[in-house]
């Protein structure tokens, strides 16, 4: 089957799938700022808004490792958060970008198409994940919800699944900043921080009423401890419960990753349309960005998740056991791996653990650090970041690399992109690392994401509120 017919395929579908209409003229950036604090607004309200019809979600969280990356809350209509979208997305641009389907960016008949076809396919796996989260039994058994329940939770779903995806298009098309997706995994891991810093509940731990939120827990072992010194020690290195330790290389990780940001190689330019027109084309250490981080937690919580659902059927099949045990933790029904592949690819609890088990801690450094500059170097020849493509556009656009020829500017690209890519990709991996093993809040995963996200608006804002530098650099590439 040709590529054009698979997306014709889609083409009967484009008059009933809802769509956002793109702006007839370019909105200002104050309005852009409204149109993103609005769809801002509306997730975070999904975010609190319980499904309706649930009668149990207090067992063990699948999804809990995806829950950062996904930006979705357990038992609300952000359940699936940006699941559907990221998984059609991402799908879609591997069989774009190993010419598995055939596209013409240039065609705006194609490009509609395509886009088409992302949104089908991301309502359609809303779908499939709906019914498999309600049959299997995530919000109480089947039969005791009864028919009736299990299609509304469902409705619900996937309409909220919809609600996302249009948000993520009005973004896109141009009303807001940035996209739907970059906003709301930053949003929901910022949220998570600042919720376990201040967080004013209570929790019973066997030594009494002690409250969550790290700041707000120091405060009060101060002021009710009447030993100062061992009420700081235990406000800094308490367990199970935020501290105020797991604050300090949150914050420490953040300058990491925003002191790295700006790290780039910048390869002269010039026009050959304006004779005298020259700048810089730069190529940062993070060149895809936070991608390589989200495709490693992607592969990492699909195994789990399948290791979870496999151990729960066949809990003594020697497979499943070389995949992952699972074990709850102390007081609490959420799952840990501890054996197997699973185990292996999981981050030690603290600096103790990876000390006491050095393979486990070796061999989850080597799968980061591998798997992030991997990701990162397929990732630029799918998404059309590659240095050949780069080229062409430059070409396009009638520049050309200063001190080369346009037949040379391919193997310069070649030369310092894919590098980049990869190298970035790999220090990511261990930022990942040392944020995971230092206890920052929210995961390694989690903050480098919210890092790179807000990082990426700020530039945006700088450009699009007319910051003459990021201005000038945006008209001449």
């Amino acid at each position: 089957m040709s590529g054009f017919r698979f997306l014709n395929l889609v083409r009967p579908f484009l008059p009933i799938l809802p769509e956002v209409s793109s702006p007839d003229r370019k909105v200002p950036f104050n309005q852009k700022v409204l149109w993103t604090a609005v769809t801002l607004l509306i997730f975070l309200v999904c975010s609190q808004v319980p499904l309706y019809g649930i009668m149990s979600s207090d067992s063990s969280d699948p999804l809990y490792w995806m829950r950062v990356i996904l930006a979705s809350n357990r038992g609300t209509l952000m359940e699936l958060g940006i699941s559907p979208i990221v998984t059609s997305g991402m799908i879609m641009q591997l069989l774009a970008g190993a010419n598995l389907i055939e596209v013409d960016f240039a065609l705006k008949d194609d490009r509609a198409l395509f886009s088409g076809a992302q949104k089908l396919f991301a309502l359609i796996i809303s779908l499939g994940q709906a019914t498999v989260y309600v049959l299997t039994g995530l919000y109480g058994q089947p039969s005791d919800l009864g028919a009736g329940v299990c299609l509304l939770l469902i409705i619900q779903l996937v309409s909220a699944a919809l609600i996302v995806i249009l948000l993520d298009e009005l973004l896109q098309k141009g009303y807001g900043l940035g996209s739907g997706i970059s906003l709301f995994i930053a949003t929901n891991i910022c949220e998570s921080i600042i919720w376990k810093a201040f967080s004013p509940t209570t929790v019973n731990t066997g030594r009494g009423p002690e409250f969550e939120g790290a700041i707000v827990a120091l405060f009060h072992l101060l002021f009710t401890w009447n030993d100062k010194g061992r009420a700081l020690r235990e406000a800094f290195w308490r367990e199970r419960l935020p501290n105020v330790m797991n604050l300090i290389a949150t914050v420490v990780i953040f300058l990491a990753v925003i002191y790295l940001q700006g790290f780039r190689i910048e390869i002269p330019v010039k026009s050959n349309r304006f004779r005298g027109q020259r700048g810089t084309y730069p190529v940062k250490l993070f060149y895809t960005s936070n991608m390589p981080i989200m495709l490693e937690s992607a592969l990492t919580s699909n195994v789990f998740i399948l290791s979870q659902m496999l151990a729960g059927r066949f809990p003594s099949n020697f497979f499943v056991k070389l995949l992952g045990v699972w074990e709850p933790m102390d007081d609490s029904p959420q799952l840990v791996a501890t054996s197997g592949i699973a185990y292996y690819m999981s981050p030690p609890h603290t600096v103790k653990d990876a000390f006491l088990d050095p393979i486990h801690t070796f061999i989850y450094i080597t799968f980061m650090v591998t798997a992030c500059a991997l990701f990162s170097k397929t990732w630029i020849e799918v998404s059309g970041s590659g240095p050949r493509d780069i080229a062409k556009q430059l070409k396009d656009q009638q520049m050309v690399m200063a001190g080369h020829r346009e037949a040379s500017m391919y193997k310069e690209l070649k030369r310092v992109i894919p590098t980049a890519a990869a190298f970035g990709g790999a220090i990511l991996g261990l930022l990942s690392v040392a944020a995971d093993l230092l206890g920052a809040i929210g995961s390694g995963t989690g903050i480098l994401m919210a890092v790179t996200i807000i990082y990426s608006y700020w530039e945006i804002g700088i450009k699009e509120s007319g910051g003459p530098e990021m201005a000038a650099l945006s008209d001449m590439l």
